[in-house]
């Protein structure tokens, strides 16, 4: 607020001591290995189990990014279905569900019902009770192997070994393969063009043609 006229002299808040609440981050290194000691920490007390959950692979949303694809929230019921494996069951056994989440094309379904597949090929099912185990669980030996497999203190990360890669990739070859369009810039440009001023070249021609038979009268 300015001051005019004869008013009174405001009240000037320059002793703020700002010195005292300035953030500094010096910490970062010791933080850096502070997050580092505590997922190895947890890796260890979860073991051999991993630390996360597996996520389908979604696409983008948006014309700007739909053209990648990224880890989602969680599997839809459609999928998990597909793949032979219970909505209640999936969660017990290191998969994410999402049920708000719907398939809107058969790629993304087919290709989340391999991924699930592919797990549950890798997927070692320990007993709740050593003796008396239930079908589908895992034997003494795969039990023992997982075990002796070195992922305890390490932190095992699912996506990790499910990688989602937005590589470009087609059956034929790699893109240099295929030959580009000449001026293909310019034929775009022409056919807009082309298509934007059909109207008006067809009253010009209608135009011509009348004048001509007008003269020829």
């Amino acid at each position: 607020m300015t001051i005019k006229h004869n008013q009174q002299i405001q009240h000037n808040h320059f002793r703020k001591d700002w010195q005292r609440r300035v953030r500094v981050h010096f910490d970062q290194p010791g933080r850096k290995s502070r997050r580092r000691d505590a997922r190895v920490e947890k890796a260890a007390k979860l073991a051999p189990r991993p630390v996360d959950k597996l996520r389908p692979v979604v696409r983008c949303p948006t014309i700007k990014y739909n053209r990648r694809v990224r880890a989602g929230r969680g599997f839809s019921f459609a999928e998990l279905k597909e793949a032979g494996i219970s909505r209640k069951l999936a969660p017990t056994i290191g998969i994410s569900v999402d049920p708000r989440r719907q398939n809107l094309s058969e790629e993304s379904l087919k290709a989340n019902v391999e991924r699930l597949q592919e797990y549950q090929k890798r997927l070692v099912l320990f007993p709740r009770k050593a003796k008396s185990p239930k079908s589908g669980d895992a034997s003494a030996e795969e039990m023992k192997s997982a075990k002796e497999s070195g992922y305890e203190g390490k932190v095992k990360e699912t996506n990790k070994h499910f990688a989602i890669s937005n590589k470009i990739a087609f059956e034929e070859g790699k893109v240099s393969d295929f030959p580009s369009e000449e001026a293909a810039y310019r034929k775009l440009r022409d056919s807009r063009s082309e298509a934007r001023l059909v109207g008006k070249r067809e009253k010009r021609a209608k135009a011509k043609e009348d004048e001509a038979n007008a003269a020829k009268k």
